[in-house]
């Protein structure tokens, strides 16, 4: 497979191409559909595994990249259903040792996915609006969830 794109620059991963005409797949909506081959061009420098994943919406993208499994993204989950939690909270509801804990933070903080947030319990994070969309995403929600 490789990238093409169309003459508006809409881009498509190749599926086969014949003499006159070639199969390509929305990225988007993983259509297929047939385009004759002087209406398309090969894009230099994309990965047509890039092109695939970027019809899946960031906020997804972003919570699949950086959640490892499924007790970190329960967390995301958690952040996002229970608002912000102080770290104290956070220790005592899960099954997460202290480095752990702030092990996934840290890296959910530098995804943008997770923020800092004063809680009643003390220092504490909150899930992002990108978290928020993502969460509401995989549960089947639409993009304006």
């Amino acid at each position: 497979m490789r990238t093409v794109r169309d003459a508006d620059g809409r881009r498509y991963l190749l599926v086969k191409r014949s003499a006159e005409s070639s199969l390509v797949r929305d990225p988007e909506s993983g259509a297929e559909r047939y385009l004759e081959n002087d209406q398309i061009e090969p894009v230099e420098g994309e990965s047509p595994l890039e092109t695939a994943a970027s019809g899946v919406p960031d906020p997804v993208r972003r919570v699949v990249t950086a959640a490892h499994d499924d007790r970190s993204l329960g967390l995301l989950v958690a952040l996002s259903d229970d608002g912000p939690q102080s770290v104290v909270g956070l220790l005592d509801a899960f099954d997460l040792c202290e480095s752990d804990l702030h092990g996934l933070l840290a890296e959910f903080r530098a995804a943008g996915l997770v923020e800092e947030a004063e809680t009643p319990g003390g220092r504490g994070y909150a899930a992002t609006e990108t978290t928020e969309r993502a969460v509401a995403l995989l549960r089947g929600g639409d993009e304006d969830s």
